[in-house]
């Protein structure tokens, strides 16, 4: 029986080698260094593991004295002590790398002193820093400089090894770890990885064009599966001599062309070559580390995904010599994978799991397809319009409303219709609940891509009517403003996360023409366009995008108790969801209508005859019977957008131009020439009818 000491075992490389060790080693007790936070999680991992009844978790932390274990540790019979803990993370500061794989690895070695076993050191190449230049096996301290806290850690780990007396050693030092070559499976994305995704966007040119770049740089990667294999063959070899260090790396470097060519077979891209000699290129890429060219460079590569320090160090300008590893790994059957014949298995696990934009790829089958939405107000108007409508290209639809009957019954009649609808009582205007109702569907539904705010309030009563009314204001804001910017802010961490996100705001033509009697109203509409605007600025690098719907009339409950309104030709729910709907799959900053636009250039233009004209219309349609009352007409779901009194006259001016251009209005539907009238308009900057 032999006894097994191993830190690092639940890391990527450790969840490798602990099963090959046990198969290699049928005699094997392996007790492991686990924190207590990672136990249960550990129990899991190995479980299904044959043999998985020789490995012991330890409570412990490589962090702290003595591995936090007790004075007498209760470890009989350790041979091996096998260190594979460390924080492997360019990104991480100097004084958790400090803590973790210098002070660690000094407790690691007390710990194999103690009980006077083997110490396996898995260190890295980046002990040897920035040497330029051929590195043995032989080599350590070169005279190099350390371009990262992890670099020189791994120098000052290795060095402790090295100098302490009385211990018997063997250093590995595996080059960057990548998948495994079988399966492509990573743990996260690091190294090479960061640049998959600009490596992706040069494979969308033509296949038949050669892509040509600037040679970046060599790199030395290695799939975990060949690290693992190599740990546990150079562990259990009967001469293993104390003093020995392997490198595990590729025997030649490739460059970052090679490695594009390796995985573009995986999205069929084209060749590459390089066309610029990398001593061309150096000095641009070390004058880009200088002040102040390092802060535009280091803000474009942070819009990439990729950290500054991986770009800091991604040229290796050592060549590491392996022959004499490689010639020992032979001798047990370990060979190391050709780069080509596995990369492509590392760019699809990477697409299908690791990918930061994964989320933002839509479906083959539609642009809603799987998608989560949410839509507040959305058992009655616009809101159960929209759902219904999102539900038939394949949503699935969480509609959210306060009152319970009508929401159950929406719900049942969209499921009725084979839609993925469900229902969640909340009244956005208080905190709690909206927090609760949030955290409930991220429990049920993982995650939300689409949030409606269609839930809205409208008040239809002048100023001077109100002068005695705050609350009116007040609660208009709390449906119109507040309770949509809670419902944003609840979502937005998750969307965030996963590096996508569409809020569509239903607002109010009346933000574009500000007539008169909807002061409370326009206001708290206006005041969500704001803040949408804002955060969208500040939301591009997450890509999650707000569009703001300046909706025109709507035929809802909303507007009813305005009798001006019944003459006017305005849109049916239906339109007005399909609208809503363009705006979640098109996302444009905002959807306007001829008539708002027209409103915006009459306010710019001609403000003072504008008002001037709004206050005539003002004067000729009164408040009506409810506001001289004191009453307001609300609705907490089913937007109506916003009916304009000083646009009466006008939208029957409209009418009545559509009822004599009729005919010809028909015929330019009916042969796609109005459609494609319209699109063209679109392209117009600024215009998004």
């Amino acid at each position: 029986m032999t006894g097994y000491f191993v830190t690092g075992g639940t890391g990527f490389i450790g969840r490798h080698v602990l099963p090959r060790l046990l198969e290699a080693d049928p005699q094997a007790q392996i007790h492991v260094l686990v924190r207590s936070t990672s136990a249960e999680r550990f129990t899991r991992l190995i479980e299904d593991w044959p043999g998985s009844d020789r490995i012991h978790p330890v409570i412990g932390d490589l962090t702290e004295p003595r591995l936090g274990l007790p004075g007498r540790d209760g470890l009989t019979g350790i041979k091996h002590v096998l260190h594979l803990g460390a924080i492997y993370d360019m990104t991480a500061d100097a004084d958790s790398q400090q803590r973790s794989n210098v002070d660690g690895t000094a407790a690691v070695i007390a710990f194999a002193k103690r009980h006077r076993a083997m110490l396996h050191h898995v260190s890295s190449i980046a002990v040897a820093g920035d040497y330029a230049g051929r590195f043995t096996e032989n080599d350590f301290d070169k005279g190099q400089g350390f371009p990262s806290p992890y670099h020189h850690t791994k120098f000052l780990a290795e060095q402790l090894v090295r100098q302490t007396d009385g211990l018997s050693w063997q250093v590995y030092r595996p080059a960057i770890v990548v998948g495994d070559s079988r399966t492509g499976e990573m743990d996260k994305i690091d190294g090479p990885y960061y640049f998959f995704g600009v490596l992706r966007e040069l494979g969308r040119m033509p296949s038949a064009l050669p892509v040509l770049l600037p040679d970046l740089g060599d790199t030395n990667i290695v799939p975990v599966d060949y690290v693992a294999d190599a740990l546990v063959a150079l562990m259990l070899r009967r001469t293993a001599e104390s003093g020995s260090v392997w490198h595990l790396t590729a025997p030649r470097p490739q460059t970052t062309t090679a490695l594009y060519n390796a995985i573009k077979p995986a999205f069929d891209g084209p060749t590459a070559y390089n066309v610029v000699p990398h001593q061309m290129v150096q000095p641009l890429l070390d004058l880009g580390r200088k002040s102040p060219l390092r802060l535009g460079r280091d803000l474009l590569v942070q819009q990439l995904g990729i950290p500054a320090t991986v770009v800091d160090v991604m040229h290796l300008p050592t060549r590491f010599a392996s022959r004499q590893t490689q010639a020992v790994l032979r001798q047990h059957g370990v060979e190391l994978p050709a780069l080509a014949d596995y990369a492509p298995r590392l760019f699809d696990y990477w697409a299908a799991n690791l990918d930061p934009d994964r989320h933002r790829r839509p479906d083959p089958a539609g642009p809603l397809v799987g998608r989560h939405v949410v839509i507040t107000g959305g058992s009655a108007g616009i809101g159960k319009e929209t759902a219904r409508t999102c539900a038939r290209k394949g949503a699935r639809v969480l509609i959210v409303a306060r009152k319970l009957e009508e929401l159950e019954e929406t719900c049942a009649e969209l499921r009725a219709e084979g839609g993925d609808v469900h229902a969640y009582q909340c009244d956005i205007t208080d905190p709690d609940s909206v927090s609760l109702t949030v955290k409930k569907m991220l429990e049920e539904h993982d995650h939300v891509d689409v949030l409606v705010n269609n839930a809205g309030r409208s008040i239809r009563r002048a100023t001077l009517n109100s002068t005695d009314r705050l609350h009116d204001y007040e609660r208009t804001m709390a449906v119109n403003y507040f309770g949509a910017v809670h419902m944003t802010l609840e979502l937005l961490p998750q969307m965030a996360q996963r590096r996508f996100g569409r809020i569509v705001n239903v607002s109010t033509i009346g933000v574009l023409a500000k007539g008169p009697r909807f002061g409370a109203y326009v206001a708290s509409k206006a005041a969500l366009d704001a803040f949408s605007d804002v955060t969208a600025v500040e939301t591009v690098s997450q890509h999650i995008t707000f569009t703001n719907i300046h909706m025109p009339l709507v035929r809802t409950r909303m507007i009813a108790p305005t009798k001006t309104y019944d003459r006017v030709d305005v849109l049916t729910p239906e339109k007005a969801a399909a609208i809503v709907v363009r705006g979640i799959i098109e996302h444009p900053r905002r959807i306007d209508t001829p008539l708002g636009s027209f409103a915006i250039v009459s306010h710019f233009l001609t403000p003072s005859f504008t008002a001037a004209l709004q206050h005539q219309m003002f004067l000729m349609f009164p408040d009506s019977t409810a506001a001289t009352k004191g009453a307001s007409h609300s609705a907490d779901r089913g937007q109506g957008g916003s009916g304009m009194d000083s646009f009466g006259l006008l939208l029957d001016a409209r009418d009545a131009l559509r009822s004599t251009l009729g005919p010809v209005n028909d015929l330019a539907e009916s042969s796609g020439l109005a459609g494609k009238v319209r699109d063209g308009l679109r392209l117009i900057p600024g215009i998004h009818w």
